[in-house]
């Protein structure tokens, strides 16, 4: 396409004028010629505005009008904008309706919002989890149709960082996991999944802990009893004591592996935290340096770095049990004549339990699974310091309990360093 600039339109315009007024100056006609020319002019120049119009009033659908220079270069440069933006136009709604079918086909439900929190769309499955209907529902706020008090605290809050469980409004035997996102201009998409079995499968695990840990107790205690007296009243045959040793050492592990079950599941059965109370840390140190000691192997240099003026508030027996597993953990895995630092400190952002060793160290891609039940960096290991592979979720699920987090920086040879993270408003000046 030639490319007219406003240069060749002047001359277009100008030069029969310009031969208009020459031949009056000429000829001695006067200025009515010249007018003539000139309103000829501007009505040339306002029936390519009028035809400019006209097209673009009808939608610029049909091919443009035939036109010379300038206005030529107008039409077309509009009818290739306007054929791209058709182009463009068609290939959005393609790729909305392919969206809107996925999304339909899913068998979780899905809502698109509108910044205001109107309901612009849904799949049917939003009909069978969430009790909402496209076309009757299209348009409506949200919040008057899902009138649960825990979806309506999320949605207002919109902290989607983790998602909301709740009983779908429909059938009260269906669990539901709801997350939302924005996207757009604060247009926001809920995505609903039926997590019923999920959460069926969870409890039955919880009650299943719970039940068969308080079952077995009474045998083991009374297992552990005889093995005491038999180990007490042995020493004729050397064969015989070894065996009532290693049966009691494993009783009395598989006591103490009973009783971290039966923590982590009062630890999940009761998500809120209750009997807060002040806590003055150096004691309750000194009291888990007492117990490291008793759990180590041989000597341990056993510091404690506290801060006497903070203390912090929370449950004394779940955060003495967190932090005596961080210390007897220190303990078990160092050497004689190792190092290890309880430390208490705060900072402008946060307060700090740190227990810090010198021991063997962790390879950094074992520290993200540290805190799952059972796992193990080395089993055989393991084993030999008696440990029952609970420690550290215990640890995590109290501090999950106490608005806390758990840090670990370890390396091969050089010592951990095990970090409980609690905001500032866990920590109180004394």
């Amino acid at each position: 396409m030639r490319y007219y600039s406003w240069k060749a339109e002047l001359l277009r315009v100008g030069v029969p004028l310009s031969l208009v007024a020459g031949t009056c100056a000429l000829f001695d006609l006067g200025v009515l010629p010249l007018l003539v020319a000139a309103v000829l002019a501007c009505a040339w120049l306002l029936r390519h505005l009028q035809r400019l119009s006209d097209w673009l009033y009808g939608g610029a659908k049909d091919d443009p009008p035939e036109a010379v220079g300038m206005w030529g270069q107008v039409f077309d440069v509009i009818y290739e904008l306007q054929r791209d933006s058709s182009q463009n136009s068609d290939r959005l709604q393609a790729m909305i309706d392919y969206l809107h079918s996925s999304f339909a086909s899913m068998s979780d439900a899905v809502v698109m919002l509108d910044p205001h929190g109107n309901i612009e769309w849904c799949n049917s499955s939003a009909h069978d989890l969430l009790g909402l209907r496209e076309v009757d529902d299209k348009g409506r706020q949200l919040v008057n149709l899902l009138r649960s008090p825990a979806f309506l605290r999320y949605f207002e809050a919109e902290r989607y960082q983790a998602p909301l469980e709740m009983v779908s409004p429909v059938n009260s035997l269906i669990n539901l996991s709801i997350s939302v996102s924005f996207f757009g201009r604060r247009n926001r998409l809920l995505f609903a999944r039926d997590v019923t079995r999920t959460h069926r499968l969870e409890q039955m695990r919880k009650d299943f802990v719970a039940n068969v840990s308080h079952e077995l107790r009474t045998p083991l205690t009374v297992i552990n009893g005889y093995l005491e007296t038999f180990a007490e009243y042995g020493g004729e045959n050397g064969r015989w004591d070894r065996a009532v040793d290693q049966m009691l050492q494993q009783s009395r592990r598989m006591n103490l592996l009973i009783q971290d079950l039966m923590l982590l599941s009062r630890l999940e059965s009761v998500p809120k935290l209750a009997d807060e109370s002040l806590i003055r840390l150096r004691p309750l140190m000194e009291m888990i340096r007492e117990e490291s000691g008793t759990a180590a192997k041989g000597q341990r240099r056993i510091e404690i770095e506290c801060d006497d003026n903070i203390a912090i508030n929370g449950n004394a027996n779940e955060l003495r049990s967190a932090f005596s597993n961080l210390a007897v953990n220190a303990a078990r895995y160092t050497a004689e004549n190792d190092r290890i630092i309880l430390r208490w400190y705060q900072d402008d952002y946060h307060a700090y339990f740190e227990v810090e060793d010198t021991g063997i160290g962790i390879e950094p891609q074992y520290i993200p699974r540290l805190t799952e039940r059972f796992y193990r960096v080395d089993q055989s290991r393991s084993l030999d310091t008696g440990g029952t592979g609970l420690g550290l979720a215990i640890v995590k699920h109290v501090l999950i309990r106490h608005r806390a987090e758990l840090r670990i920086r370890s390396a091969p040879n050089q010592g951990s360093v095990f970090t409980c993270v609690f905001p500032k408003s866990a920590a109180v000046a004394v």
